[in-house]
Parts: structure tokens; sequence; C-alpha cells
């Protein structure tokens, strides 16, 4: 596969949502890395609220669709009446990626309980021989 792991390298991760209804919004920044054009980025502490996995593969033209999984960390920022902290929670994430940047969202489902959460990739400078 040539030029296929174009992406791979450590990426900042930012992911925010914005207030809609009675749910707050908040914004998430954490890392990430793509490794053999796949990716895999983690916010918070497994099995604890708060904690988000997003993975998934990055297609050679750069579209990706991830899968995020999470653990509710307050009602207050969670959608529906039916979420609780610590509950589970996952859904897609339709991304695009060129060499050193990225931008996906996130699936909204019905629109009822969904809201249009955004990510931007970044991807670090790879550093040159020599420097400290």
């Amino acid at each position: 596969m040539i030029g296929g792991e174009r992406f791979d390298g450590n990426w900042d991760t930012t992911l925010s949502c914005p207030t809609k209804g009675n749910t707050e919004g908040y914004t998430w920044q954490f890392a990430s890395v793509i490794q053999n054009s796949n990716l895999r980025g983690e916010h918070g502490t497994a099995g604890q609220p708060g904690y988000l996995l997003i993975q998934g593969k990055i297609a050679e033209g750069g579209n990706a669709k991830l899968s995020a999984t999470g653990i509710v960390q307050s009602r207050k920022y969670a959608r529906g009446v039916l979420a609780h902290k610590g509950e589970d929670y996952n859904y897609e994430i339709k991304a695009q990626f060129q060499e050193t940047a990225g931008s996906g969202t996130r699936n909204e489902g019905l629109g009822i309980v969904g809201r249009a959460c955004t990510f931007e990739f970044v991807k670090h400078a790879t550093s040159q021989a020599g420097e400290h």
C-alpha cells in the first residue's frame, strides 16, 4: 500500500460539543496516535466516568469512519432523559484526514438525542534528528 502510513504519528484531538437545550456544552483535548493508518485516542481513565475512546481505520484517501465509546461523566453533559453518570454510550464519527490535519463530525442519530459535536485533529511536527 503506497503512502498508506502517511497519517501515522502523534495527533492532538479536540472534541467540542455545543450546548443543546438543557445539556451543557464542553470541549475536551486529548492525545491520539495513528499507527499503520489506525487511529486510537483516549480521554480520561478507562472504566471511569468521563472516559472516551475513539478508534478506527483511515483509508488511503483520508476518509475515516471512527467509533466512539465512553462513559457518561455527568447528566448535565449527556443528552437524553435516561443518561446517568456511569452509563455507557457510543456513536460514530465521520472524519477526513490530510497529512497534518483532520476534522470530523459526530453522527447525530435521530437528532432527538444527538448533537452536532465536532472533532479537530492536528498532527505533531516530527522532530529532526539531533533535536532534544
